[in-house]
């Protein structure tokens, strides 16, 4: 359904190749296939396919031989940290020799003082991804149900069932998280975890801080809300929730990736009641976070003009880039995040063509990856020069859609 997608990436991914292309990355991914399976693994590890939640664009650009012109679909800040992250960095870089603070302990601090809380409620770790990977270990046995949205962030899908969890998938309404659905389906099923994403990837769209409280009243006794805010830095005021960091029915994920502009350090914090915190401990990787990820964190934390600043050229680019695809006759979604989810007003298989013909004009975005969803395609936000390419790339690769 895929069309030209190497067979090991997973359905439901966001990245495309056609071609020369897929074949190139199916070499040299064959090694993992060459030996057989190793007599080593558990039956549930080899029960598993061998897929990963996304191809990355440097796969991408390895499989076509050549770098993209623009690189906007990951998520990542296009607007870069602050200057005072990089003197920072610059700083701790002689000191790399010494291992980062098992505990982050001046990095918690900062957190819990952001938000009010106590260091207690604050666990810090590699990104969301790795915080989600822990969180599953710790509250998903083989066997337990587990709700999310059909389409929702496939990097925790990945973890469930790699922990042997049941997912159940509850489908979008008008492109949100459906929350009247998945609060029935958590009150039929009972599941062990809830997952919710506000703001939405891949959709952009969002709820109010509001809605998702009375949301959580809905949930039955026993269900944890994962509630994951990796966007809401850059989300209209009102929509993170108004929920007590005692709360012991939630836990929130956020991270440094996107409005802080550190994917490359990979940071993310959960704020949570203490005893779910404390149990992080028992699972972690207490060396994980490295020197220079917690000093580049506590620079962005503190600058918060910097932060400021680029919420206001998000707005501005989401405005740009909207233009871009009305003038190119596509529907830009509202967006609540540092991306532009694009109508492309036809099914999945014109979208997966657009996508790819972009990628062969250089220039690297994803799509939803289930229908009715995968009728858009998703490109991340960023300066005026990448712009540019948009508006180069995106009336070729409309043309060269037309023909199949």
């Amino acid at each position: 359904e895929r069309g030209a997608l190497p067979p090991e990436a997973p359905r439901g991914t966001w990245g495309m190749m056609t071609g020369k292309d897929a074949e190139r990355l199916a070499i040299e991914k064959s090694a993992c296939h060459h030996f057989g399976m190793s007599q080593f693994l558990t039956p549930l590890a080899a029960s598993l396919p061998a897929t990963i939640p996304f191809t990355g664009p440097e796969a991408l650009e390895r499989a076509a031989g050549r770098a993209f012109r623009a690189r906007l679909g990951a998520n990542e800040s296009g607007f870069g940290p602050s200057p005072r992250v990089i003197a920072a960095l610059a700083q701790a870089a002689g000191d790399v020799w010494m291992y980062g603070d098992p505990e982050a302990h001046d990095l918690r601090a900062a957190i819990a003082a952001r938000h009010g809380v106590s260091p207690a409620h604050v666990m810090v770790g590699e990104g969301i991804d790795g915080l989600l990977g822990l969180l599953v270990r710790l509250t998903v046995a083989p066997g337990d149900l587990v709700v999310t949205s059909d389409g929702a962030y496939p990097t925790f899908n990945f973890h469930v069932l790699g922990h042997g969890g049941v997912l159940h998938k509850v489908p979008y309404r008008d492109d949100h998280e459906d929350l009247a659905a998945l609060a029935d389906t958590a009150q039929r099923l009972r599941p062990k975890l809830v997952y919710l994403a506000n703001p939405d990837n891949p959709m952009g769209s969002h709820h109010s801080g509001a809605a998702v409280a009375a949301f959580l009243q809905q949930l039955p006794e026993g269900t944890l809300l994962v509630l994951d805010e990796a966007y809401v830095d850059l989300a209209p005021e009102g929509t993170a929730a108004p929920i007590a960091a005692d709360d012991p029915r939630v836990i929130r994920l956020r991270t440094f990736s996107k409005a802080y502009g550190l994917a490359g350090l990979r940071v993310g914090y959960a704020l949570a009641e203490p005893g779910l915190i404390a149990a992080f401990d028992r699972v972690r990787n207490h060396f994980g976070l490295g020197r220079l990820a917690q000093a580049g964190a506590l620079a962005a934390l503190a600058d918060q003009d910097w932060l400021t600043g680029v919420q206001a050229k998000v707005a501005e680019a989401r405005a740009r880039f909207a233009a871009i695809a009305r003038d190119n006759g596509l529907h830009p979604l509202p967006s609540a995040t540092n991306f532009l989810t694009v109508d492309c007003g036809r099914d999945g298989v014109f979208a997966r063509r657009v996508l790819a013909a972009a990628q062969a004009g250089g220039l690297f975005i994803r799509m939803p990856g289930v229908a009715p969803l995968d009728r858009c395609i998703r490109i991340s936000l960023g300066e005026a020069t990448a712009a540019s390419v948009v508006a180069e790339v995106l009336p070729a690769a409309l043309r060269a859609a037309e023909t199949p």
